[in-house]
């Protein structure tokens, strides 16, 4: 095994546990705010995704950039979906009628 491989494999092994450690001490009402952003910000493997497809010189390049495009894609979409609803749940509802009090027989008195 090279040198270069065990670093990196160190290097994903570390950035693997400070990740868990980060994210199981956020508290529960953040997850979804939290989340949202960081998908949203999978943009990047859009980019990725789209310079590996113009590097690409044989069927398996292409394959992992479109892979890694439509799973890019799914994650900023799905980034925005979820703020959006999590947005619609503070939004004011519209004020009903009050029920009775205008066009009902009998309100005005007669």
């Amino acid at each position: 095994m090279s040198p270069e491989l065990l670093n990196s494999l160190a290097i994903f092994l570390l950035a693997i546990l400070v990740g868990f450690e980060v994210i199981a001490k956020v508290p529960a009402t953040l997850h979804t705010p939290l989340m949202s952003g960081a998908n949203s910000i999978h943009g990047i493997v859009l980019v990725g995704g789209m310079l590996i497809a113009a590097e690409a010189d044989n069927p398996l390049s292409y394959l992992l950039a479109f892979i890694a495009m439509v799973f890019g894609a799914a994650n900023v979409v799905g980034g925005y979906v979820v703020t959006d609803r999590m947005l619609q749940m503070f939004r004011k509802k519209p004020a009903a009628a009050k029920a009775g009090s205008e066009g009902a027989p009998g309100a005005s008195g007669t």
